[in-house]
């Protein structure tokens, strides 16, 4: 089979002839149906700070999926063929589909474990499916599970790329009165379908909102700066985007107004679990741009470019 791979920093993905995955104990084969096309994709191929997440070469790339399991390993019993799965990326080990030692997504097949699989509903599309992987599970974590957004809380939203329309949104049902900030035109013409009380170039334009939490969810720097900046008193910030791997932050704010600052990561299972049952209900419906499997690189492109709206998803037709 036919996949794009990683072969080291600033090289564009070489599409390699490689070995079809079979299932060791422990594990089993999934048909990928969707890829999402993340824009942390961007920043490995793009920073070398990045790199010691692939201490082997080439690599599979494409942390972002959903598909059927084709085939079940020793121990696997418990799964069948033909299960529909979302797979969670993050292994117990801290590795990562599509990274370390795991291919991932934009080959046709992958190998998963008991860390990832997570049923899909059969009334989630695998694209949506693929989305909430990634794009949906981190932006999930961010705001509920380490945020703690709720009904009554006022929470600010940075960047409603893939990641932050699935957080806004989330939000927004749970009974927040959320603002967003975003860059892209195209984007904020978003804030009614999500909900939003209010969206503007910059968070510091809802200062005089007494913000209890922002997620900064494309961390270019500036951004993180000014959450800190808008935050109310006792207030938190949750850094997720990494756009940028530094900041440079005036600690005046931080600790005048007594602030939290948190990171987040990925998520759990239970957290991919609760997305999938929004989805179902049709209240979590995200913008989508759907491409084949020979797009892939493009949609990178595009995305070091900026001004995407939705998420790039490539579909493996049957």
């Amino acid at each position: 089979m036919k996949a794009w791979q990683f072969t080291g920093t600033n090289n564009p993905l070489t599409l390699n002839e490689v070995a079809e995955p079979t299932a060791g104990p422990g594990q089993v084969v999934v048909s990928v149906k969707a890829a999402g096309v993340c824009h942390s994709d961007v920043t490995a191929i793009d920073d070398a700070g990045w790199m010691p997440l692939f201490p082997e070469l080439p690599r599979t790339m494409g942390h972002e999926n959903a598909g059927i399991i084709t085939e079940v390993g020793e121990g696997m019993g418990h799964w069948k063929v033909g299960d529909r799965v979302g797979l969670s990326p993050v292994m117990s080990d801290g590795d990562a589909i599509g990274y370390g030692k795991w291919d991932g997504g934009f080959g046709p097949k992958l190998v998963a474990t008991d860390d990832n699989l997570v049923k899909l509903p059969g009334e989630v599309s695998f694209e949506l499916g693929a989305m909430a992987t990634d794009a949906g599970l981190t932006a999930y974590h961010a705001i509920m599970a380490v945020g703690g957004a709720k009904a009554g809380m006022k929470v600010g939203v940075i960047g409603l790329g893939g990641l932050g329309y699935i957080g806004a949104r989330v939000a927004v049902l749970a009974g927040a009165e959320v603002y967003g900030a975003e860059v892209n035109p195209e984007t904020q013409k978003l804030a009614d379908e999500i909900g939003l009380a209010g969206v503007a170039d910059s968070i510091t334009v809802f200062k005089d909102k007494k913000l209890d939490l922002i997620v900064d969810y494309a961390g270019f720097g500036t951004t993180t700066s000014a959450a800190l900046e808008t935050l109310a008193e006792f207030g938190t910030l949750v850094q997720v985007g990494m756009g940028r791997l530094e900041a440079t932050i005036n600690t005046y704010p931080l600790i005048i107004n007594q602030l939290s600052i948190k990171g987040s990561k990925s998520g759990t299972k239970e957290d991919l679990e609760n997305l999938y049952a929004l989805m179902k209900s049709g209240e979590l419906n995200p913008p989508m741009n759907l491409i084949k499997q020979a797009d892939i690189p493009g949609a990178i492109d595009k995305l070091r470019k900026g001004g995407v709206v939705g998420r790039f998803i490539a579909v493996y037709e049957d």
